[in-house]
């Protein structure tokens, strides 16, 4: 049950961090890699058939000192991070409860940038079928609900919508959630392997064009527009390197800004492009049910809201004692132009007024 899911996630994210510290500090001990025009190397992972922002941000030329270098693809938000805090990569990205439990842990990594969230126009539905007796959250207990992972964004929404919606800790723990890949959600909520599906993206619109699905309830109906994810990196690589971190930060924000204001249309053409060109045997077709950038601040400026809100539920659920993080424990707006006065809050990508186009 999800509970004892929820142990061993927390078990296994414990032993990771027994060895965080040490190879933290061992990856963090020597200076970062140069390329040969002396630019800071930043390992990364990135999204099969998508464009993260500090990619868009290389190809735009947001970038002055600092130098991407892809390693892979990432498996899931909770790996990206903690790959970030053991020094297999220089930043990571993830959803701001995972973020959260891991800081909480002692992982010394902090926040720099949002980078993904929910609006009217982007966001995860919780589907189940037309003809399903399930209306509400109480129909929920004992029944099955599949997302793409557990201990990140959808496990902590689903199981805050049924604490809003009066469920008692004890009928949540009879919700079952279980792991189901993006591409066979659909499948499995029809063939009634699941009672509930999570669909988001081209995944969601391609099921909805087939019909005979229903919404729960999404994500932006819970919680409106607001930003779900940041991009974190080690708190060792940030002091040693507080040049490359501003100038990363700095051209993501950007990036995202420039995703905020362009045109749709606009940004799937340059997605199109980046993809192509990087020649990595994608499907360049994805990204055409991109919509909006998602991110609730401009320029992805952080709140401290997206962070608060997942400190009060970890206390609230016995995993985090009160009192022990705040929201300036967990991340930094120092870098971002739309934050730190470099930039108006509602300026375009280069600083001149903008007019905005989620």
């Amino acid at each position: 049950m999800i509970r004892t899911r929820l142990v061993r996630t927390l078990a296994a994210a414990t032993a990771l961090l027994s060895v965080t510290g040490l190879t933290a500090a061992c990856s963090g001990a020597g200076q970062a890699e140069k390329t040969a025009d002396g630019r800071t190397v930043l390992r990364y992972e990135g999204t099969s058939s998508q464009v993260v922002y500090p990619e868009l941000a290389a190809d735009l030329g947001y970038f002055d000192k600092v130098s991407l270098e892809w390693i892979g693809d990432q498996t899931s938000g909770p790996q990206s991070i903690q790959n970030a805090a053991t020094g297999e990569t220089e930043f990571g990205g993830a959803f701001n409860g995972a973020i959260t439990k891991l800081a909480a842990g002692g992982a010394p990594i902090t926040s720099v940038v949002g980078y993904y969230g929910s609006d009217a126009e982007t966001f995860n539905g919780y589907y189940v079928l037309d003809g399903s007796p399930i209306r509400s959250a109480r129909d929920l207990i004992g029944k099955k609900v599949g997302m793409n992972t557990l201990g990140a964004h959808h496990e902590f929404v689903v199981r805050e919508w049924l604490a809003r919606e009066g469920l008692t800790p004890d009928e949540i723990a009879q919700v079952e959630l279980i792991v189901v890949p993006p591409v066979n959600t659909e499948q499995a909520l029809r063939q009634g392997q699941i009672d509930v599906g999570t669909l988001g993206s081209v995944f969601r619109d391609s099921a909805l064009e087939r019909g005979g699905l229903r919404p729960l309830f999404t994500d932006e109906s819970l919680f409106g527009a607001f930003t779900y994810g940041d991009i974190v990196f080690r708190d060792d690589f940030i002091e040693r390197n507080r040049d490359a971190v501003a100038d990363f930060v700095q051209g993501t924000a950007r990036a995202i800004r420039w995703a905020q204001t362009q045109p749709r249309d606009v940004v799937i053409d340059r997605y199109r492009t980046i993809i192509t060109e990087r020649g990595r045997n994608e499907n360049i077709d994805l990204v055409g049910y991109w919509k909006s950038s998602s991110v609730a601040q401009p320029g992805g400026a952080i709140s401290d809201e997206e962070f608060s809100l997942w400190i009060d539920w970890l206390v609230r659920n016995g995993e985090l004692e009160a009192g022990a993080l705040t929201p300036q424990d967990l991340y930094t707006n120092e870098f971002n132009p739309y934050a730190n006065g470099t930039y108006a809050p509602d300026a375009g990508p280069d600083g001149e007024p903008g007019e905005e186009n989620r």
